[in-house]
């Protein structure tokens, strides 16, 4: 008998076992129908001894001190602040759009307070921002929209920016400074030996088991647990009763070089005609030291695993159903971004993990787990 029952090695499971096994001393199951730990921040030295992530470039950024900390129990830190290009024009120039990106597309030498001007003199005010065009134009006016969002959110969405949430765009904020920085938060880092490391440390305790290629509905009727947490598809869960909530993916299309540096960023961005909307280059994340160096090009698609959640209110409408269904469950805890249906950034994931936590702890206090198992839910999950 398991007291927790946890769906997905990601990090929405991960912080939630290692926190119910190390202070609520609970006995924990954790399973993934993948064949490792670590959900989509897995990352593997490939056969030229290259540490690159399996599922794209993730970097480590937050303003929470607590989630800093409570990370860095498990793992050292590298000091790392990300820098991204934007093929435009013909010129590689630094995105989010600051001074220097001004400068250099345009060929002039604006001040700060004259970038202010700048943005003005272009923007297209808008009295209600609903999508993520309204965002951009209202901002910084249409030609830059043209120029970096519009053909990189159709790739990466396959929705024009009218038709998408305002919340895509306001991610990449655009600066008056001549910060080049891709994010402004106060703590940024690496883990100094990678992910798949800082997980390994973090699942390690002796009350927690980890079950690999195993899906929830192969064992959900066999072993006994009294709560189950969830941080797969909600959709797929209640076998897809309201219908299928949709997500983009990505297929990733590595490639090793024979030369020690390829690109003059970790991470150079196509807002053009290009088929792929990046090209990350490892060696800027990890700062190994190799003679050889490994891309990643990433291609959006509709099809294969679940990644981003598209903000569209239709969608939001179905989730909140599944929502309420998921609400009249007892002991049963959805959370992470497929859980939640919900374009989340890491720290906000682990930050949702450790509220959680406090919550359940809460709960469990007061009705003391009431010896309640779980009935078998007829789900295809995410294992």
């Amino acid at each position: 008998m398991f007291d927790f029952l946890i769906i997905g090695a990601g990090f929405a499971g991960s912080v939630l076992a290692e926190r119910l096994a190390t202070v609520g001393k609970k006995k924990v199951l954790i399973i993934d129908k993948r064949n490792h730990i670590a959900g989509n921040t897995f990352d593997y030295y490939n056969t030229d001894g290259i540490l690159v992530h399996k599922y794209g470039p993730h970097i480590f950024h937050t303003n929470s001190r607590d989630v800093y900390d409570y990370v860095g129990q498990f793992t050292k830190w590298r000091p790392y602040e990300h820098h991204v290009l934007a093929s435009v024009d013909g010129q590689l120039v630094p995105v989010p759009i600051n001074q220097n990106t001004i400068n250099k597309l345009y060929g002039l030498n604006l001040t700060g307070e004259q970038m202010v001007d700048f943005y003005k003199k272009r923007a297209e005010k808008t009295d209600v921002i609903k999508t993520s065009e309204d965002v951009v134009v209202n901002a910084v006016g249409r030609e830059l929209y043209e120029k970096f969002f519009k053909g990189y959110t159709n790739k990466q969405w396959d929705l024009d920016p009218s038709e998408l949430d305002a919340s895509v765009t306001a991610r990449v904020p655009t600066r008056t400074n001549k910060d080049d920085r891709y994010f402004t938060d106060t703590y940024q880092a690496m883990p100094l030996h990678g992910y798949t490391q800082l997980f390994t440390r973090m699942l390690e305790h002796p009350n927690i088991k980890i079950m690999l290629n195993t899906d929830y509905a192969d064992i959900a009727g066999v072993i006994p647990y009294k709560s189950l947490i969830y941080t797969g598809p909600i959709d797929s869960y209640f076998d897809y009763c309201y219908g299928k909530l949709p997500y983009r993916s990505i297929d990733f299309k590595f490639e090793t070089i024979d030369t020690e540096k390829f690109q003059s960023s970790g991470t150079i961005n196509y807002p053009n005609s290009q088929p792929y909307t990046r090209i990350t280059e490892f060696k800027y994340l990890t700062g190994q030291i190799h003679p050889k160096t490994t891309l990643v090009y990433e291609y959006p698609k509709a099809e294969g695993d679940p990644y981003y959640p598209i903000p569209q209110p239709e969608n939001a409408d179905v989730y909140k159903k599944y929502k309420l269904l998921a609400s009249t469950i007892p002991n049963t805890y959805f959370t992470g971004r497929l859980g939640t249906y919900k374009y989340y950034n890491m720290d906000q994931v682990i930050a949702q993990s450790l509220t959680l936590f406090k919550k359940i702890m809460s709960e469990k206090n007061v009705n003391h787990l009431n010896g309640h198992v779980v009935p078998f839910a007829h789900t295809n999950g995410i294992g």
